[in-house]
């Protein structure tokens, strides 16, 4: 599938934290809801992380959902105007001088 170009939005983040909802989600027949949620990586959507069970030839077998729904160039949305810019947040240095024992976890 070819990249189309941005479409601008005329959604604004105050817009979307006060008149999202949640969206109704099935699968298997099984009815869930993904949450509205502000993405780590600043774009704006739902998300579901849930389990459920799929029929597998008369076999019911255990299944994890990651399900993001993410509004296409929301990233990109400026900062509300009236929210305090958020200042980086510095990581702490290992105690023993050197590199960190343990890696981060991977943002999903």
């Amino acid at each position: 599938m070819a990249k189309s170009q941005k479409s601008s939005l005329s959604l604004t983040r105050a817009r979307f934290r006060s008149g999202a909802k949640p969206v109704d989600i099935t699968i298997n027949g099984n009815q869930m809801q993904a949450m509205v949620k502000e993405f780590s990586t600043g774009s704006l959507g739902w998300f579901l992380n849930a389990k459920t069970t799929i029929d597998v030839d008369g076999q019911l077998v255990p299944v994890q959902i990651g399900l993001n729904l993410t509004i296409v160039g929301s990233k990109d949305l400026p900062p509300d105007e009236s929210a305090p810019a958020a200042a980086p947040a510095a990581a702490p240095a290992p105690a023993n001088g050197g590199a960190a024992d343990t890696p981060a976890a991977p943002e999903f």
